[in-house]
């Protein structure tokens, strides 16, 4: 079991009680507004347990991300494959937290936690970053986070016919690069 620690979250293996409030999230339609449809309670749970699968099987994976002080559940951040079918391959750091979790840093300090564990652990050459073209947060957490996008990467989602939905922008950063603040990576707690 990989915990990561940041100065105030903890990405760790999902639990039974993350269940319900992530069932929460992707009901809400605010939450998934850049996601596509919202998802069941059964579609949530079961997308919780493969993110756990992927943890006990690769080492990392989507991690349930904790507020340490108080421990409520907020979401999820960490790596996955692109998927295929996609006109990029590599892996992907992601993340998804409840509104009650937006603007407070904890996407971007959660983000931070990932790619250092991708780079210093995994020993990934690159990370991407994938969001739809009008997801400015998700943007701006990419920027924050020292990553940098061309617009000859970006694609229209094969698996989406029409909309805003439709049209994904890619960022990336390679292993060594500096963060945005012009330091270099540190290596993640655990």
């Amino acid at each position: 079991m990989t915990e990561i620690r940041t100065e105030r979250l903890l990405l760790r293996d999902w639990r039974e009680s993350d269940l319900s409030p992530w069932a929460a999230m992707n009901a809400d339609p605010e939450v998934r507004e850049h996601l596509g449809p919202l998802l069941t309670a059964e579609q949530a749970a079961a997308s919780a347990r493969s993110f756990q699968a992927d943890l006990d099987r690769l080492g990392y994976g989507f991690w349930a991300v904790e507020v340490r002080a108080g421990g409520a559940f907020v979401g999820f951040a960490g790596l996955d494959r692109v998927d295929e079918g996609v006109p990029v391959t590599g892996v992907e750091a992601g993340w998804r937290l409840a509104r009650s979790a937006w603007g407070h840093g904890y996407a971007t300090e959660a983000a931070r936690a990932v790619l250092r564990y991708g780079f210093d652990t995994v020993g990934l050459p690159e990370i991407l970053a994938i969001t739809t073209a009008t997801n400015l947060r998700s943007q701006a957490v990419m920027r924050r986070l020292g990553m940098t996008t061309d617009p000859a990467d970006d694609f229209d989602d094969p698996e989406v016919d029409s909309g805003p939905l439709r049209r994904q922008v890619v960022y990336r950063k390679r292993a060594g690069e500096r963060s945005a603040s012009g330091g270099r990576p540190r290596s993640a707690g655990r």
